[in-house]
């Protein structure tokens, strides 16, 4: 797991029609499971970006949802005024935002990993 600068990501997703943003996917589903050591959601990065392609994109509305209860999860296992999330990513994810909920998820993990770090 390492940390991963949220503007590159979105830079290189934009710069390659959207294959970065299929790895950056993968990747912060792994990391998200890694981190909350499957609590919440325990569904591999591959196997959750096949279920968004079959359904046609509804899983990942499902799989937004997920992180963001996943993150809060572990945010208040550490402090006592974690924020669930998952509502914001969800609509987010309706209007057509859904790369700003990655991107914010993204800094709930790097958060995470800094912590562990520290």
């Amino acid at each position: 797991m390492k940390q991963r600068s949220i503007g590159i990501c979105i830079l290189l997703s934009i710069v390659t029609l959207g294959i970065y943003g299929i790895y950056w996917f993968i990747s912060i589903t792994d990391d998200v499971v890694r981190i909350s050591k499957g609590k919440v959601y325990n569904t591999s990065g591959g196997t959750a970006f096949l279920l968004t392609l079959v359904t046609c994109g509804i899983y990942g509305y499902y799989w937004v949802y997920q992180m963001g209860k996943s993150m809060y999860i572990v945010e208040r296992e550490k402090v006592d005024y974690a924020s669930d999330n998952s509502v914001l990513y969800l609509v987010l994810q309706f209007i057509g935002l859904g790369i700003v909920s990655t991107a914010l998820i993204q800094n709930s993990i790097n958060k995470q990993i800094e912590n562990v770090e520290a």
